[in-house]
Parts: C-alpha cells; sequence; structure tokens
C-alpha cells in the first residue's frame, strides 16, 4: 500500500491539479472505454466552402433519391449553427434519449436525422458556441447517436474549412466527398478551397453539382443564366472531377420545402446524380 502512494498522491491531496497529473487517483487518467463505430456502410459529406449556395437543399435531395434507391439513409446535420434539414424534413419533436443514446428522428419515409434545431427550445434559438464545442457536438452526433445500421449517411457540412470540417474529416470514415457550387465567379474561387482540403485530407471527390444553374421560362421554356454563363465545364476539367448534376431554380421544391415536405420534390437531375454516387460507392 505503502508502494502504491508513492507512484500517486496521497487520497488526502487528491483534487489538487499537481498533486493529480498522471494519480492512478485521478478519473481522468483513467482509460477510456472505445466506443463501437456506427454502422454504416458509406458516408458522403456535401461540402461548398461558402454559404448560401443551397448546400442543405443538395444534401436533403440526395437523401431522399437514396432513399427511393432503396437504401437505409441517415442525415447527419453538421451545420451547428445553421441547421436547416428538420425543417424541410418538417420534424419538429425534439431529440430523446435512451440513457446511452441520442435517438434520432425519423421522417415520413424512414431516413434517419440529427440536428442541433432537435436539441434547442426553440428553432430559432442561437447557438452561440466557439469552434471546440462544436466540433464535439458533431463527433457526438457521429458516435453516440442510435443510428442502426445505415447503407449511407448524408452530412450537411457547414460552409468553410473550420473547425467542423476538420473534426469530421478527421473522425467520421467519409467514403466521398460532393461539392455543391453556383456559376459565380466568387464562388468558384471559393469552392476551389473546400476542393483543395478535400485532396490535403486524401478524401475522395465524387463530384460537381452546380446548384441554380439556370431557369427555366415558365411562357417558352428558354434556359436562362440569371448568373451569367456557367464555369462548371471548366472547373471539372481543370480538377478533373465529373459533373454530377446541374441543378435549376425550382420554386417548386423550394416551397416544398418551406412546407417540411422535401420528400416529395421530384428531381430527375438529383436521382441521376444520386445513380452515379451510389454507384461510385458500390452502395
Amino acid at each position: 500500500m505503502e508502494e502504491e502512494l508513492q507512484q500517486g498522491c496521497a487520497p488526502s491531496e487528491c483534487g489538487s491539479k499537481e498533486a493529480c497529473a498522471g494519480c492512478s487517483h485521478n478519473p481522468s487518467s483513467a482509460p477510456q472505454p472505445q466506443k463501437e463505430p456506427p454502422k454504416v456502410r458509406k458516408v458522403i459529406a456535401v461540402v461548398s466552402g461558402k454559404g448560401g449556395v443551397g448546400k442543405s437543399l443538395v444534401s436533403g435531395e440526395l437523401a431522399v433519391m437514396l432513399r427511393r434507391m432503396g437504401h437505409r439513409v441517415g442525415i447527419l446535420d453538421a451545420d451547428i449553427t445553421g441547421p436547416s434539414i428538420p425543417k424541410m424534413f418538417g420534424i419538429r419533436e425534439k431529440a430523446l434519449g435512451d440513457g446511452e443514446h441520442i435517438l434520432p428522428a425519423y421522417t415520413a419515409n424512414d431516413i434517419r436525422v440529427i440536428s442541433t434545431n432537435m436539441l434547442l427550445d426553440t428553432e430559432d434559438t442561437p447557438v452561440i458556441w466557439r469552434g471546440p464545442v462544436l466540433a464535439g457536438v458533431v463527433k457526438q452526433f457521429w458516435e453516440d447517436v442510435a443510428w442502426d445500421e445505415l447503407d449511407c449517411m448524408v452530412i450537411d457540412m457547414p460552409p468553410g474549412t473550420g473547425d467542423v470540417p476538420l473534426t469530421v474529416f478527421q473522425t467520421i470514415p467519409v467514403s466521398g466527398i460532393v461539392v455543391v457550387t453556383t456559376p459565380q465567379d466568387l464562388v468558384e474561387t471559393i469552392v476551389r478551397k473546400a476542393v483543395n482540403m478535400a485532396n490535403m485530407m486524401n478524401i475522395p471527390i465524387l463530384g460537381l453539382v452546380e446548384n441554380m444553374s439556370y431557369m427555366v421560362c415558365p411562357d417558352c421554356g428558354r434556359k436562362i443564366e440569371i448568373f451569367g454563363a456557367s464555369h462548371l465545364d471548366k472547373m471539372a476539367e481543370e480538377t478533373g472531377l465529373p459533373v454530377l448534376a446541374r441543378l435549376p431554380f425550382d420554386p417548386e421544391a423550394a416551397s416544398l420545402c418551406d412546407q417540411g415536405e422535401i420528400e416529395r420534390v421530384l428531381n430527375p437531375n438529383m436521382m441521376e446524380a444520386a445513380i452515379r454516387i451510389s454507384s461510385a460507392l458500390q452502395l
């Protein structure tokens, strides 16, 4: 017993930061049990590098299309400070727990969802947290949610290349990335930063999706490029990435998202992208 106390601190000293460092009485120095990883076959991260390009819309529609193909799908809303996934799917209930896990919400078509909006008192409660806390929440969403078995998970990423994207790429086994862009020159420059980050992290990039690519005139059916000519083909050529889809302005889809009924959206362009992604990941 004497020898044991000499190797650490005396029990009466426990609580002192200096005395307890490395002591066996200190719970923080004890080895933590390894958590069993979720049973998710493939993880798809949807990134942009910039806000306002419709990344959450692409994430939601991609999940819907993959579910229509018969896959078991989950959505992890990693846009902690600006979550919009629950509203698009009409999810209003709060996340519950079973004493061991956080329980995800289930959409009308059985897509599992977790988001910070499901943890807040109200939808408009601001999330005023520092970067490390945001990153910790994302890690907890991956490790502590009862996802059960999924064929694929779609992660709606926050814009930029900061703490949260870094945490996702370092702690979650991302199978591939979908990069969302729009035709504007400024967006193109910023999106390249996201592409370069993915390459630096050795995460495969599945391809590019251009949102708000054009609108279709309701009278004559002519395509109108509101943001000017697209640079998508040039970007694809320079980066060697495939073009997965060009998505037009879709007022009906926007209306359905506002009503919480994104699962009713009919988008053949996004379905084509989902088919190509499913094939690339061998789902």
